[in-house]
């Protein structure tokens, strides 16, 4: 079929009416879906183009898992041209005129025809209206996510950069394609992505831009949680994650939505005069943890832990003029804040009780180093811990910030002691699953009551004996001095609690 001329005479046009390319230049394709969605495009007679991610991770080598399209035209039409090809079925999306193409791999095409958005000030739902390919590339969020390939068949992989997306990505600036007021007014999400591509780049946000974020910053109020959860997520996910968090905290957004983390600006870790810390502002000292665990696990809960380590550091600060600041029970503070910045945070609530645990069991494993320290302080740990025991010992290796690196030396060599000196124990005395070898239904056989909180003290008792080596962990040991015990518990116990069974 011959080409329609309008097809060619469109792009031409959009480029000589701008004038505003910085470099033309053309990338040679070396994706199967790319080159058959360009297949599709050249037999249907579409205008095509791939934008955004794609053609942004082509110059910078990273691998290339962004597939979003957009159509001059009918882009509903495309997709579901492109559907029919892959013998799949198009998700639609009526009123915004965009698709999305799902492949039997898991890959998704995302289609979307040229077009302008326009939005009320107190909303983030846009007005959309038919526009140009410039129109629609003016309205995304950064220079560096402007970049657009051509599928055309003649000019395949011509790179088309309205806003010198290609220079910016050289000078390893976010910098946004319009006013940057307009830019964030239209979106307040993307101030949160601006500190996201910062973080995971190593990019700088341009003067303007952030000036911009840091003026606009308390309008981030009207986007939902969910939607600030998953930039900051992707953030702390990053390899440096300290660049967008301290990027968020310098606009302003982070007050804005973790309010808890922000309040730990400020607050002295030690006196003037102790020299061994690296960092006397919690606040930055917690950054450096989080890279440091950063460097060492791809665990996002793990990572979120270290941030939350100190947490309570501000609300249990004391001075000691002898010992400067302390902060005594911080830890178990902490966690006791968790459930509040998961519900604010609007997490899963499954990953909470192991966040929760991390930071209540952050201090516990520095006071074993010392030599004179109890089997019976291991195994509390080990089964304390359980299965985060090791993601334990990770998150207290990352929170040594000492410059002193015989010290970091020796640090590092005394947790790897405790760990294995636990782990031993663990082993040992079974630890892994620990519970009473005396099960609740065999308590309540024996001393004929109902399920009660009677029955959780026995067990607790029992348990406790294994924990400070009394008895072994194992059950005729532990039914043996169950039965010695049991009178004198029972009368221990208050009554209240005992609920006897009538049978």
């Amino acid at each position: 079929m011959e080409k329609k001329p309008r097809l060619k005479k469109s792009f031409r046009e959009t480029i000589y009416r701008t004038n505003e390319i910085n470099q033309v230049k053309k990338i040679e394709f070396d994706n199967e879906i790319i080159l058959e969605v360009a297949n599709i495009a050249d037999k249907e007679d579409f205008e095509v183009y791939v934008v955004g991610g794609f053609v942004r991770d082509y110059f910078l080598n990273r691998p290339r898992t962004d597939f979003d399209f957009t159509v001059v035209g009918d882009a509903l039409e495309f997709a579901q041209k492109v559907a029919k090809h892959f013998k799949v079925k198009p998700v639609i999306f009526e009123r915004f005129r965009t698709a999305m193409v799902p492949l039997k791999d898991g890959t998704q095409l995302e289609f979307v025809g040229t077009r302008k958005e326009e939005y009320l000030p107190n909303s983030r739902k846009p007005i959309v209206s038919v526009g140009t390919l410039y129109d629609d590339i003016a309205r995304r969020d950064f220079t560096i996510n402007t970049l657009a390939a051509s599928l055309q068949k003649n000019e395949l992989g011509k790179i088309i950069d309205f806003f010198n997306g290609i220079e910016d990505l050289n000078k390893k600036i976010i910098r946004t394609p319009l006013d940057p007021e307009i830019t964030f007014s239209d979106d307040p999400l993307r101030m949160m992505r601006a500190a996201r591509f910062a973080s995971q780049l190593n990019y700088q946000i341009h003067p303007d831009t952030f000036l911009a974020m840091k003026k606009m910053s308390e309008r981030l109020k009207i986007i939902s949680q969910e939607r600030i959860t998953n930039e900051f997520f992707k953030i702390l996910e990053s390899n440096q994650p300290s660049i967008g968090i301290n990027i968020l905290s310098e606009a302003g957004l982070l007050a804005q939505f973790f309010p808890e983390f922000e309040q730990l600006k400020g607050v002295d870790i030690r006196s003037e005069n102790d020299k061994i810390y690296a960092h006397k502002d919690v606040f930055y000292h917690t950054l450096k943890v989080v890279d440091n665990i950063a460097s060492m696990t791809n665990n996002v809960w793990l990572r979120f832990a270290a941030l939350l380590h100190d947490i309570a550091k501000p609300r249990t600060k004391r001075y000691n003029p002898s010992t400067g600041w302390t902060f005594h029970g911080h830890e178990e503070l902490g966690a006791k804040m968790v459930p509040k910045i998961f519900k604010n945070f609007k997490l899963p609530l499954e990953q909470m009780e192991y966040v929760q645990k991390l930071v209540r069991l952050h201090q516990r494993p520095m006071v074993l180093i010392d030599d004179g320290v109890t089997d019976s302080a291991i195994r509390r740990l080990a089964v304390s811990a359980g299965d985060a025991l090791t993601d334990l010992f990770t998150l207290c290796k990352a929170d040594i910030t000492t410059k002193n690196p015989k010290l970091n030396e020796q640090y590092l060599k005394n947790y790897d002691a405790v760990l294995q000196k636990i782990l031993d124990v663990q082993e040992k005395d079974k630890l892994r699953e620990f519970q009473s070898p005396v099960r609740g239904e065999e308590i309540m056989q024996y001393c004929r009551i109902a399920p009660c909180k009677a029955v959780g003290i026995i067990k607790s008792n029992i348990e406790e004996a294994i924990l400070e080596g009394i008895i072994p962990n194992e059950y005729d040991s532990a039914r043996k001095y169950f039965e010695e015990n049991i009178e004198n518990w029972m009368n221990q116990i208050d009554p209240k609690f005992i609920i006897w069974d009538k049978a």
